[in-house]
C-alpha cells in the first residue's frame, strides 16, 4: 500500500485531501557556512506562523509540503510542533540546495561522490532527520539555470536516493532548459520522470516545454501564485489542460515565511491566494470541480506517493 511521509507519521495518499505543494514555514538565507538554530527563536516562530496555517486549514487545505531544506533552515521538530497545532499534515525533506551558486551548500559536498550523499539522505529518510524520528516525505535539491556539476551530482544522488526510498525529487530550477537536463540524466539514471517535479516552472515562459516536461510524465509546478501573478498561472494551467495534461500539474505559492535575521521574522505572506484567487479564476474559465479537485488534490496526492 502506497503511503506518504509527513512530520507525525505515514499517511495513506488520499487522506492528504488538498495539497499545497511548494510553500515554507521559516527560512535562513545566512549561508551554509553560518547557518544555526541558535539564530531564532523557535517560540516567536511558531507564534508568528501558527495563525496562517491555521487559516489555510480554514481555506480548506489539508497538507502543506514545506520545501526549506537543510542549511537553508530546515527545522523539522517545529514543522511536527506545528502541523499538531494547525491540525495540517506538513511534509519535510532530505536533500541539499545547489542553486544560488551554492552558497546553500555544506563544504563537504564537494568532496563527496553522489553515492556518498545519497547515502547521508537515505539515513535520514530510513531513520530520522538529525537525531529526531521524523523522517523527511520527499526529496528537495535545487540547480543553477546552468546546473554546475555539482548541481548534477545532486541530481545523480536524489536518484540514488529515491531508487533507495521511494521518495519523489523536487528540483528547484526555473528554466525549461535545466528542466530538460534533470529529466533526461535522471531517466540515463532509471528514474521514471513521473518522479521529478520541475519546481518554478512559471519561470519560463516557452510554454512548449512546459508540454515536453508534462508528456514526459513530469509533474510541472507553478508555485508563484500571488494576487498579481493569477493570469500567468492561470494561462500556463489552462494551456495544459487543452493539451490534454492537467493531470501532471502542481499549483502552489512559494509563500510564508519566517525569514531568519529579520526583526520579527519580516513580513509573512498568506498561504490562502490559491482559494480566494486563483480557483475562482479557474472556475470562471471553465474547470470543474471535478477538475479543480484534481489539480489541488488528487495531482499532489499522486506525485508524493510516487505515482
Amino acid at each position: 500500500m502506497q503511503q506518504v511521509t509527513t512530520t507525525t507519521g505515514k499517511v495513506a495518499p488520499e487522506r492528504l485531501d488538498v495539497v499545497l505543494p511548494h510553500e515554507h514555514v521559516l527560512v535562513d538565507f545566512i549561508g551554509a557556512d553560518r547557518v544555526s538554530r541558535s539564530r531564532y527563536d523557535p517560540e516567536e516562530v511558531y507564534r508568528v506562523a501558527l495563525p496562517y496555517l491555521q487559516r489555510l486549514k480554514q481555506a480548506g487545505c489539508r497538507t502543506l509540503v514545506e520545501c526549506t531544506p537543510a542549511y537553508l533552515g530546515r527545522d523539522p521538530q517545529l514543522l511536527q510542533r506545528l502541523s499538531k497545532a494547525s491540525g495540517l499534515y506538513i511534509l519535510t525533506n532530505t536533500g541539499w540546495y545547489g542553486a544560488a551558486n551554492d552558497k546553500y551548500l555544506p563544504a563537504r559536498a564537494y568532496s563527496l561522490s553522489a553515492e556518498q550523499i545519497a547515502s547521508e539522505w537515505v539515513t535520514e529518510a530510513q531513520k530520522g532527520i538529525e537525531g529526531t524520528t521524523i523522517r523527511p516525505g520527499f526529496i528537495k535539491i535545487g540547480v543553477d539555470p546552468e546546473p554546475s556539476e555539482v548541481d548534477m551530482r545532486l541530481v545523480e544522488a536524489a536518484a540514488l536516493t529515491h531508487r533507495k526510498t521511494g521518495l519523489t525529487i523536487a528540483s528547484h530550477t526555473g528554466p525549461g532548459s535545466a528542466a530538460r537536463k534533470q529529466i533526461e540524466r535522471l531517466e540515463q539514471l532509471g528514474v521514471r520522470p513521473s518522479a521529478f517535479i520541475w519546481v518554478h516552472a512559471q519561470v519560463e515562459s516557452d510554454r512548449s516545454m512546459h508540454v515536453w516536461a508534462a508528456e514526459r510524465g513530469a509533474w510541472v509546478e507553478f508555485d508563484g501564485v500571488s494576487p498579481e501573478t493569477i493570469d500567468q498561472h492561470a494561462q500556463y494551467i489552462l494551456h495544459l489542460r487543452q493539451k490534454g495534461l492537467l493531470g501532471r500539474v502542481l499549483v502552489s505559492h512559494d509563500a510564508g515565511w519566517y525569514h531568519v535575521g529579520e526583526p520579527g521574522g519580516g513580513t509573512f505572506r498568506e498561504y490562502t491566494t490559491l482559494f480566494t484567487h486563483l480557483l475562482p479564476e479557474l472556475r470562471k474559465a471553465g474547470l470543474t470541480d471535478k477538475e479543480i479537485e484534481q489539480l489541488t488534490a488528487k495531482n499532489p496526492q499522486r506525485a508524493f506517493a510516487g505515482a
